[in-house]
């Protein structure tokens, strides 16, 4: 049952990073992110006649995500009635055992009723082939991962709590998030009897998993990833990870780094290397995930944005000699919208724009605002998000990653409590300002300190002494210097101001902006607002961005406003995906398989 409850580990938290469903459903189609030089997967962005209960993709099927929970759900089961069953009185059994398997079942039905509303309810194994199968209510599908994650609750403890483990805290976070998508807006035609208890429970669970884990110090301390199971995997602010390791004969390889890549290999002076990555160009930032940020104050976006190359190949160009290892490449300048300093934005060799180390031009500047417009939608060039990067990899193309993936930590925590206090003011129980303690306290953390030095860069492209495969420094693109100061326009400075919001009637200039986008007024609206920004700033490609719009019903007029691809076409039944065509195929009703109007009945609308 031990062995069990491993497999369970590896099927339920960490399969989904060596596929690409996990970015598909979880970033693609947002206002985060939209597509970027590769479109394999774009049906998942785009909502257009591709996207369906059949999708035809090398990649990404309909059916690839609905198949990978129930399989997982499968597993929790056999644990739950194993461990249940067993004559033993072994702790390890009777509470961890059994406590991990409710935790995998409530995990993966949250996954399930998040991203299709009600699904069937499988809650015993399978010992002979069952064919009949009938969709619970998203109420009765919540309930019950409610239960089974009270009762995981319940089982488990914190003992030598460590992220890679499943524990008490793990499980009063997932309850907290469990309880406040019942509350949330996409449930409103049913929830008002439970909503009011519910969003009470959301705090108390909050408040008791942020007084065991607090908040890394810097938000850099995160994304300093050196090596597998290196020191930035055991944060006391990580509550829950999907591990990985070293050893091949496991094949737990993560994919993520290459997902959110841009290419910077095809461009003169430059080629693919290890520190690199792996460019598949899947995803580019949109320019509300620009725009989101404060960049002068909120060290959130430089520090897992990378916005320079250095030169690794070299040569001649624009005639200019440039010197492998020494030189600058490649810039993203991400600057303001009133910025007219830059004419255009590829291959700009104009001598008004060196680089300071070296005195030299530099060989390819890309400009969110330039004044000819061009900016950043038009090629597939980007800052590159950097939270998945690796370089400890065995060789430059090489796309097994042994870097965990965070699936929950007590950043988050936070702002699922403050949401939660949003809503209860909304219901009239405290003020929106009740929230603001939890939103400052992230905030504040994310504000730059004295003296701390603002080009300064780093991601996991430090583990590449750690790979087998030898590379010379000369041939590395990474370096740790970011383009704050040519973005900003600012003398360098180490003056600090405070991201501490004081008034829930006076939001910062970005989240006014956006609110003024989106034409929201009330104050509920603009507190939503304000926490769905905040979720962006701190949780950007953690895997939570769908869910989360979906849930509050603002999917729609977010991806309207900021997802070029998704604007056309996305659609209110959009909030919901469809059931996949195989499921549909393959039951029975009464001991025949369905026919038309039959399966239509258990399709999601619009579909």
């Amino acid at each position: 049952m031990q062995e069990l409850a491993i497999g369970a580990y590896y099927r339920v938290l960490t399969h989904s990073f060596r596929t690409e469903y996990q970015f598909g459903t979880t970033q693609y189609g947002t206002d985060e992110f939209h597509v970027g030089g590769d479109d394999t997967n774009s049906q998942w962005n785009n909502y257009d006649s591709r996207f369906g209960s059949i999708i035809t993709t090398i990649r990404t099927t309909a059916e690839e995500p609905w198949d990978d929970k129930y399989i997982g759900i499968g597993l929790a089961n056999q644990l739950i009635q194993s461990a249940t069953n067993i004559e033993s009185s072994n702790p390890e059994i009777k509470n961890i055992a059994l406590g991990e398997g409710y935790f995998f079942r409530a995990y993966n039905y949250l996954k399930l009723v998040r991203q299709y509303g009600g699904v069937p309810l499988k809650l015993e194994p399978s010992n002979t082939v069952e064919l009949e199968f009938t969709r619970a209510s998203a109420e009765e599908v919540l309930a019950q991962v409610i239960d089974d994650f009270t009762q995981a609750y319940n089982l488990l403890n914190n003992s030598g709590q460590q992220p890679h483990r499943i524990s008490k805290d793990a499980a009063a976070h997932y309850l907290a998030k469990a309880y406040l998508t019942r509350a949330s807006e996409i449930n409103d035609d049913w929830n008002s009897s439970t909503k009011s208890a519910d969003l009470a429970q959301v705090v108390a669970l909050s408040d008791e998993v942020i007084g065991n884990h607090p908040l890394a110090s810097n938000y850099q301390e995160l994304w300093r990833y050196t090596q597998p199971d290196g020191a930035n995997e055991f944060l006391p602010e990580l509550i829950l990870s999907a591990s990985f390791g070293r050893d091949a004969a496991l094949e737990t390889y993560n994919h993520q780094h290459t997902h959110f890549t841009a290419r910077y290999d095809d461009l003169p002076m430059m080629k693919r290397d290890l520190t690199g990555m792996r460019p598949y160009s899947r995803m580019a930032a949109t320019y509300f995930t620009y725009d989101v940020f404060d960049h002068v104050n909120d060290s959130r976006f430089w520090k897992v944005f990378r916005t320079k190359h250095r030169v690794n190949s070299g040569g001649e160009f624009g005639g200019v000699s440039y010197t492998p290892g020494v030189d600058l490449g490649i810039m993203y300048v991400i600057n303001s919208a009133d910025d007219t300093r830059f004419a255009s934005t590829i291959n700009n060799n104009d001598p008004s724009i060196l680089y300071s180390a070296t005195g030299k031009t530099i060989p390819h500047v890309f400009v969110a605002y330039a004044a000819d417009g061009v900016g950043l939608m038009a090629n597939p060039r980007w800052p590159s998000l950097s939270k998945h990067f690796e370089s400890d990899r065995t060789a430059i193309n090489d796309n097994r990653g042994m870097r965990d993936e965070f699936l929950a930590r007590s950043a988050e925590t936070y702002l699922m409590a403050a949401e939660a206090k949003i809503k209860q003011a909304a219901m009239g129980t405290g003020s929106y300002a009740d929230a603001l303690p939890y939103i400052n306290a992230v905030r504040e953390r994310a504000t730059y300190k004295s003296g701390e030095d603002r080009a300064y860069y780093e991601d996991g492209a430090e583990s590449y002494p750690t790979s087998t495969f030898s590379q010379p420094f000369e041939s590395n693109s990474y370096m740790n210097e970011n383009s704050y100061y040519e973005s900003n326009n600012i003398p360098v400075t180490t003056a600090a101001t405070d991201l501490t919001i004081v008034s829930t009637a006076v939001l910062p200039d970005e989240d006014e902006a956006i609110i003024s986008t989106l034409g929201y007024s009330s104050e509920y609206d603009r507190m939503l607002c304000l926490i769905l920004n905040e979720r962006t700033r701190e949780l950007c490609g953690e895997w939570h961005r769908w869910e989360d719009l979906s849930r509050t019903q603002t999917l729609v007029e977010r991806a309207r406003a900021y997802n070029p691809e998704a604007a056309p076409n996305i659609q209110d039944f959009h909030n919901l995906r469809p059931i996949p065509q195989t499921f549909l195929d393959g039951i029975y009703a009464n001991g025949s398989p369905l026919d038309a109007s039959q399966k239509q009945a258990l399709q999601n609308p619009g579909y």
